[in-house]
C-alpha cells in the first residue's frame, strides 16, 4: 500500500508540474557575474584559489558552472577556471561583426579566444546603456552564427512588477529574440527580477517558480513543447547560500545567475547545493563519526581532503607518461660544510613508532622486537639519543609519534631512559581514519568489532598529527626550527651534524635522504620528476599503474629511492598549513581491504593513506640528498630481520646498525618461504642464529628446515626441502641450489 501511495503521489506531482518529469534531463547551470569586480586581477586569482580548495564540493556531471570576469581578465583567468571545472563567460558581446567598432568585442573574437559563453541582454546593459530588445536580438543572432552559447537575460523592473506586467515584459523581451534563434541547445534563459538584484529583496521560491513556469509555458506556445521542456532557465535575483536550496528545489528553476555572492569563497556553497558531489552526500556521516570519536580538526580536514580526492573519481595513479627519471642529486660525500653544532638547539629528532608489525605476526609495537645483542629497536633508539647527547655535548630534543596501539607499551619500555622525557614532551599520537565502504563510499560499519571501522592513515599523517596535537606550535614557540624524522625500525637513521648544517644552509623547506636503488629495492617507491612542473615527486608502488610496473622496477632508469629519513623546516611547514587552510594536500593512495582484515568475507573497504615523503612535492624548493646505504637499515619483513641479525651488519659504537664495509653498501637479498613470514616461525628457522651472510649476494629458503650453527652462505644459494623438516648442516655453501 505504501508503494501504491508513493506512485499516486508521483503521478499527481507530475500532473501538477508537467515539466518536472523532463527537468531531470536538464543539467543544472550556475553562472557567476562579477561585473566590474574585484578591484585587481590578483584578488580575482586569490578568489579562484580559494574556490580550488573546495572544488570537490560539486559534481561536474550534475552542474555546469560559468564565470563572467571583467573582459580584460578573461584570457588570464580562463586556464585557472578550467582547472576547477568552470567555463569562462563574457559579460557582453557586440551586435556587429569585425570592423571599425571601437570598444566592442565580437562573437568571432570570443570564439577565437576559446570563450564559449556570453551574457546577452543583462538588465544593466538595458537600463544603464540603453540597449533595446532589438539590440539584444541582433547580439543573439551574431552568437548563433558563431556557435557561441548565450545566457539570455530577461526580467522586469519593480514598477512593472507592481503593475502586474511581469509576464508581459518577459514575453516581449523573449519575442524579440525568437526569430533569431535557430539552435536552442546554445541558449540558456536567465530570469532576473531587476527589483531583486542587489537590493536585498528576494522573490520567494514560489514567486520565482510561478514566473519561470510562465516563461516555459510561453515557449511551449511560441516555439514548441520540445524546446520548452529542454531549455534551461536560471533564476537571478539575489541568490545566496542561505536561500539557494529552497529555490533549486522548484521544478522550473534550472540554476542561478549570481552577482555579488559569486565574489566570495562561499559561492562554492551555492554550486555544491545545486550539484552536490559524492563527497558532500556522504561527508555529514563521516564528520559526525569523527567528531564523536574525538578526532581533532586537523585530522578531520586531512581525511576530508583524502575522501574528496577519492569521491571526485580523480586518478590517483602516477603513470610513466607523467614523469621523468632523476638523473643526478647532490651526494653526501660532495657536501663541503663545516658542521655547526649550535643548530642542534633548534632541531628535534622524531621517530615514527605507530606500527604494530602485524605483517610479521606481532600484536604489539614492532619497535619492542629484539633486534641484536638483546636490544630492541626502542633500546637502540634510546641509546642512540644518549650517544648523540654525549657526542654533541648537548641534550638533543627527541620525540616519538606513537599510535593508540603502541603508546602505552612504548612509554613503559622507555620509562627507564629518563633523559628522553615523558608524556607530551616525549610523544604525540597519530590520528586514525574511518574505513570507506568500497561500494558506495559511506563510512564502514562492523558491529562485531567497532574498532575495525578505523585504520591508520599512513605515515603522511605525521603533518596533521603534529598540527592537531599542538606539537608543531609548541616546538616553534620553544625555538625549534628543524626536524629530522625517520622510522623507528631504521636504526641507521641518526642525527648527522653534517647533513643538518647542509640542510640549514640550503634554505630548502624540505629535504629527503635518498639512496641508490639495488635489486632489493626494486619494488619500493622511487624518486622522479614531474614532467609538468619539473619538481621532484615520490612514486610509491600503490601509485604505479600495472602496465608501468616493469619501468617502476627498473633500477637503472629510476636510480634513487626514499629512505624515509626526512628533514623539515618547521616554519615552512606552518606556512604551508596556513596557505592551505589547515591541511597539507598530499597525494592519496587507496588500499583495497576488508573491514575485518581476518574475515575475507566481510565488507570490502578502502583505506585512504598518504606517505610523509610525498610532501616533497608540496614545498616549493624541496630537494633530496643521496646518502650512504649505512643510513638505511629498516626491518619490514622477517627477511630483513634475518639479514640484520647476521654478520653482514654490525652494531656501531653509537648504536647504529650498518652494513659492514665489505658489503660495499649493498645488502644481501633474502627471500624466505611464506611459512616464515611471522617472527616466531623465523626464530625456529635459525635457533642458533642466522648463517654467515658477509659474502652472500642472495639466499632463498623454500620449505621446512632449520639452520645449524656454522652455516656460511656465499654468492647466490637456494635451500629447498619438500618434505618434513630437515637441518641445513654446518659448512660453506656457494652459488648452488641445495636439495635437503
Amino acid at each position: 500500500s505504501s508503494v501504491l501511495a508513493r506512485t499516486r503521489f508521483c503521478i499527481a506531482f507530475v500532473s501538477i508540474h508537467p515539466f518536472r518529469a523532463l527537468a531531470m534531463s536538464r543539467k543544472f547551470i550556475v553562472g557567476g557575474n562579477w561585473k566590474c569586480n574585484p578591484g585587481t586581477q590578483k584578488e580575482a586569482t586569490d578568489l579562484i584559489q580559494a574556490w580550488q580548495k573546495q572544488a570537490n564540493v560539486f559534481d561536474k556531471e550534475k552542474v555546469e558552472v560559468v564565470i563572467c570576469p571583467p573582459a580584460i581578465w578573461m584570457d588570464g583567468l580562463q586556464g585557472k577556471l578550467s582547472a576547477i571545472g568552470m567555463s569562462t563567460c563574457s559579460q557582453n558581446v557586440s551586435k556587429t561583426g569585425p570592423g571599425a567598432f571601437t570598444g566592442e568585442w565580437t562573437a568571432e573574437s570570443l570564439v577565437d579566444l576559446g570563450v564559449s559563453w556570453t551574457l546577452v541582454g543583462h538588465s544593466e546593459r538595458r537600463s544603464k546603456y540603453g540597449e533595446t530588445d532589438a539590440d539584444t536580438a541582433e547580439k543573439v543572432a551574431m552568437c548563433q552564427e558563431q556557435g557561441l552559447n548565450v545566457i539570455l537575460c530577461i526580467g522586469e523592473l519593480l514598477e512593472e512588477r507592481e503593475a502586474g506586467k511581469t509576464d508581459e515584459v518577459n514575453t516581449r523581451q523573449l519575442a524579440a529574440c525568437l526569430p533569431k534563434i535557430k539552435d536552442w541547445s546554445k541558449i540558456v534563459i536567465a530570469y532576473e527580477p531587476v527589483w531583486a538584484i542587489g537590493t536585498g529583496k528576494v522573490a520567494t521560491p514560489e514567486q520565482a517558480e510561478e514566473t519561470q513556469a510562465a516563461i516555459r509555458a510561453y515557449l511551449t506556445s511560441a516555439v514548441s513543447a520540445d524546446v520548452a521542456s529542454k531549455v534551461r532557465i536560471q533564476y537571478g535575483g539575489s541568490v545566496t547560500p542561505e536561500n539557494c536550496k529552497d529555490l533549486i528545489s522548484k521544478p522550473n528553476i534550472d540554476g542561478f545567475l549570481v552577482g555579488g555572492a559569486s565574489l566570495k569563497p562561499t559561492f562554492m556553497d551555492i554550486i555544491g547545493a545545486v550539484g552536490p558531489s559524492k563527497l558532500m552526500e556522504v561527508w555529514p556521516a563521516y564528520q559526525a563519526k569523527m567528531e564523536k570519536e574525538g578526532c581533532n580538526e586537523a585530522a578531520i580536514a586531512a581525511f576530508k581532503y583524502n575522501l574528496g580526492v577519492l569521491a571526485s573519481g580523480a586518478d590517483v595513479m602516477i603513470p610513466e607518461s607523467a614523469i621523468d627519471p632523476v638523473e643526478s642529486l647532490m651526494d653526501y660525500e660532495q657536501i663541503k660544510v663545516k658542521p655547526d653544532s649550535s643548530l642542534l638547539k633548534q632541531t628535534v629528532v622524531l621517530k615514527l613508532n605507530g606500527g604494530l608489525g602485524t605483517g610479521m605476526g606481532l600484536d604489539k609495537a614492532k619497535s619492542l622486537l629484539t633486534v641484536t645483542e638483546g636490544n630492541s629497536f626502542l633500546d637502540l633508539i634510546a641509546k642512540q639519543v644518549g650517544s648523540m647527547n654525549k657526542q654533541f655535548k648537548t641534550k638533543v630534543k627527541f620525540m616519538l609519534m606513537n599510535s593508540f596501539a603502541t603508546s602505552a607499551d612504548t612509554l613503559e619500555a622507555l620509562s627507564s631512559y629518563e633523559e628522553l622525557g615523558k608524556g607530551a614532551d616525549l610523544e604525540f599520537v597519530q590520528n586514525k581514519a574511518p574505513k570507506v565502504t568500497a561500494s558506495d563510499l559511506s563510512p564502514a560499519t562492523w558491529e562485531k568489532e567497532p574498532g575495525h571501522e578505523w585504520c591508520p592513515p599512513g605515515h603522511g599523517d605525521l603533518y596533521p598529527a603534529m598540527l592537531g596535537s599542538g606539537t608543531l606550535d609548541k616546538l616553534l614557540k620553544k625555538g625549534f626550527k628543524y626536524m629530522f624524522v625517520s622510522n623507528s625500525d631504521n636504526l641507521g637513521a641518526t642525527m648527522d651534524l653534517k647533513i643538518l648544517t647542509y640542510f640549514a644552509n640550503s634554505g630548502a623547506p624540505f629535504m629527503m635522504e635518498a639512496a641508490e636503488r639495488t635489486a632489493a629495492d626494486s619494488k619500493g617507491g622511487h624518486l622522479a620528476k614531474d614532467k609538468a612542473t619539473g619538481n621532484l615527486l615520490l612514486r610509491e608502488s600503490a601509485q604505479c599503474p600495472k602496465e608501468d610496473e616493469k619501468a617502476f622496477q627498473d633500477t637503472e632508469r629510476y636510480k634513487f629511492f626514499n629512505t624515509n629519513n626526512l628533514w623539515v623546516d618547521l616554519q615552512a611547514l606552518q606556512a604551508e598549513f596556513k596557505k592551505n587552510d589547515g591541511l597539507l594536500p598530499l597525494p592519496v593512495m587507496k588500499n583495497n581491504k576488508t573491514v575485518d582484515p581476518r574475515d575475507k568475507g566481510s565488507t570490502p573497504v578502502l583505506q585512504l593513506e598518504t606517505a610523509m615523503g610525498a610532501a616533497i612535492q608540496c614545498f616549493e624548493g624541496s630537494t633530496a640528498l643521496v646518502v650512504p646505504r649505512s643510513r638505511f637499515a629498516p626491518v619490514k619483513t622477517t627477511g630483513d630481520l634475518f639479514a640484520l641479525r647476521s654478520d653482514a651488519y654490525t652494531l656501531t659504537e653509537d648504536f647504529r646498525i650498518t652494513l659492514k664495509e665489505e658489503r660495499k653498501n649493498v645488502p644481501p637479498t633474502i627471500k624466505l618461504d611464506d611459512m616464515y613470514k611471522f617472527v616466531d616461525a623465523m626464530e625456529k628457522l635459525i635457533p642458533n642464529g642466522p648463517p654467515s651472510l658477509i659474502d652472500c649476494k642472495k639466499v632463498v629458503v623454500e620449505g621446512d628446515m632449520t639452520f645449524a650453527k656454522g652455516v656460511i652462505v656465499k654468492g647466490e644459494v637456494t635451500f629447498k626441502n619438500s618434505g618434513a623438516s630437515k637441518e641445513v648442516a654446518a659448512g660453506t655453501y656457494e652459488d648452488k641450489t641445495v636439495e635437503l
